[in-house]
């Protein structure tokens, strides 16, 4: 890509895994030259930019991003190129991005917008305080404030990291004799993340029902959700996301009591400008927020989006990174879903097989997500150890959810068991 001084670039924070983000990156590139500021050499998104830097994180434990270093990154973009925007959807990044942003002069989540949504502590206060549905909560630095907490709110309840992502360290806990477990998980699972973060945990309600997630565009205070995604989770206690779908005819996308909720829940954490990705559960006593996260949903979802609706969530991206109202009308309206692929014990691969699309009706796309030879973990041990996934489109979420289950069973894995005692690695 040439780059356009007079144009303009958009500033890019981090850029993820491969498989899970580079639709993003081509989307994004089709509205605006980027320019990626990452903690790695670029190699696969070079294609996508018209330039990049490099800024190494801290050393320490766990992913501490030099923020004075990543500001002082973007100043220097800004003096050579016309800076339009700044964008992210990698949760290390939220905070810099809005740093970045304000120091920059531009439209984009505020730093403490960033925070409010990075931050489940005070997330949780925030909603509190506007008299939100979310579940009761408690913040604890210690096993036995965990226990004393979690028989206040009554079993069962749920233990959670304060600042991570893709329900890392999270876990219900149906009794007393597993809550000092759950949070040590907790506490040791943050240590891997960004050190504002580290140590203690939230206990909270558990709220039972189905969850969505949605993925909104919030411009000039205005919320718009464009893609909802209905979740499968694995079996319990670990809150492990392996699959999602997503409908374009779903009628809660205009539906008026969820449209409010989550316009008066970017209200309250103060964000006027940016893209988020909210969990919602629905209880008997309605919508319940779960979490509102300051970036674009992972786990594909958005391409689920896209393919289902047409709408590009990476253009998406640029133009709210841009002060722009992005346009979200869909050009067709369909049904398709994902299922990730889980080994049945921790294991090392062997070889992967996954079907041709048709294989079974529906069935578009199928994918390894490692290669030979990888490890692979499943909770609590590590988190988001997929193998593989499958895409599958129907007429209707049921049909769909069918489809999946007969792609995946197409999947073969030939594996070593690793048989581990112990693994002190990262939990993702």
């Amino acid at each position: 890509m040439d780059d356009d001084n007079t144009d303009g670039v958009v500033l890019q924070f981090g850029s993820g895994f491969q498989p899970y983000r580079q639709y993003l990156l081509e989307g994004a590139a089709k509205r605006r030259p980027l320019w990626l500021i990452d903690d790695e050499p670029v190699t696969w998104q070079q294609p996508f930019l018209a330039g990049s830097n490099v800024v190494v994180p801290l050393q320490g434990s766990g992913l501490v991003l030099d923020h004075e270093a990543l500001l002082a990154a973007a100043e220097a973009v800004a003096k050579s190129h016309r800076v339009r925007g700044v964008f992210t959807y990698d949760e290390p990044s939220v905070i810099i991005t809005a740093l970045v942003a304000d120091r920059l002069g531009l439209t984009g989540l505020t730093p403490a917008g960033a925070e409010g949504c990075r931050n489940k502590v005070k997330s949780r206060e925030a909603l509190t305080a506007a008299g939100l549905p979310q579940p009761r909560f408690a913040v604890a630095t210690t096993a036995e404030a965990a226990a004393t907490a979690a028989a206040e709110i009554g079993y069962p309840v749920v233990v959670k990291p304060r600042g991570m992502a893709a329900s890392i360290g999270v876990a219900l806990v149906n009794g007393p004799d597993d809550i000092a477990a759950a949070f040590e998980r907790a506490d040791d699972s943050s240590r891997s993340g960004p050190a504002a973060y580290h140590g203690g945990a939230l206990i909270e309600e558990l709220v039972d029902g189905p969850e969505i997630s949605v993925d909104g565009a919030v411009v000039d205070g205005e919320y718009t959700p464009f893609c909802i995604a209905h979740k499968q989770l694995g079996p319990p206690p670990y809150f492990e996301e392996i699959g999602h779908i997503v409908d374009g005819n779903d009628p809660l996308l205009t539906d008026p009591e969820l449209r409010e909720l989550l316009r008066s829940a970017h209200a309250a954490l103060g964000v006027p400008y940016g893209i988020t990705h909210t969990e919602i559960r629905f209880s008997s006593r309605g919508p319940t927020i779960i979490e509102v996260n300051g970036r674009l949903g992972g786990d594909l979802i958005p391409y689920l989006g896209k393919l289902a609706t047409g709408i590009d969530p990476g253009t998406v991206l640029v133009d709210v990174a841009e002060g722009v109202q992005p346009d979200l009308a869909m050009d067709h309206r369909s049904c398709v879903g994902i299922r990730f692929c889980y080994p049945p014990e921790d294991a090392r691969v062997v070889e992967i097989t996954v079907p041709e699309p048709g294989a079974v009706p529906g069935l578009i796309e199928a994918h390894p997500m490692v290669p030979a030879g990888a490890t692979v973990r499943l909770p609590p041990r590590a988190h988001i150890g997929r193998h593989a996934y499958v895409i599958c489109t129907a007429d209707d979420p049921a049909s769909c959810a069918d489809r999946l289950t007969a792609a995946a069973e197409l999947v073969e894995l030939k594996y070593e068991a690793l048989n581990e005692t112990e693994f002190s690695g990262r939990p993702w």
